[in-house]
């Protein structure tokens, strides 16, 4: 994972670290997903405040204790249709032997980003 994390960091050019590296990261994504990163950053930042923002491959994630819980992915970058938020294995989300570690978003609602934040919360406890 390491020589990975070190190819794409010399393929892109050097960013500002955390969370002004995570912002321009959401200001130089396309519409709609700079409006749903835009969102989902505020989201995170106020429902987990412990989280430190940090550039992860490249993109918005966000840390605990320097180990990255949960992050997004703008759809671009993968070339899909939607935006990808998810969960490392860091993330407190256990339930049973089954659960969601990714979403596919497209729009963030009022109620979306509620349930955002529930999972976040939920992550970082």
């Amino acid at each position: 994972m390491a020589k990975v994390e070190k190819a794409v960091a010399r393929s892109k050019p050097k960013r500002p670290p955390g969370e002004e590296g995570v912002l321009e990261v959401i200001a130089e994504m396309p519409d709609p997903d700079r409006a749903v990163a835009t969102k989902l950053h505020e989201t995170i930042r106020a429902s987990a405040p412990e989280l430190t923002p940090k550039l992860w491959y490249g993109q918005p994630g966000y840390a605990k204790d320097g180990k990255i819980v949960c992050f997004f992915r703008g759809a671009a970058i993968d070339g899909e249709r939607y935006l990808s938020f998810g969960f490392s294995s860091r993330a407190n989300l256990d339930e049973g032997g089954f659960w969601p570690t990714a979403y596919a978003v497209t729009e963030l609602s009022d109620a979306d980003a509620e349930k955002v934040a529930a999972l976040v919360k939920q992550a970082t406890s």
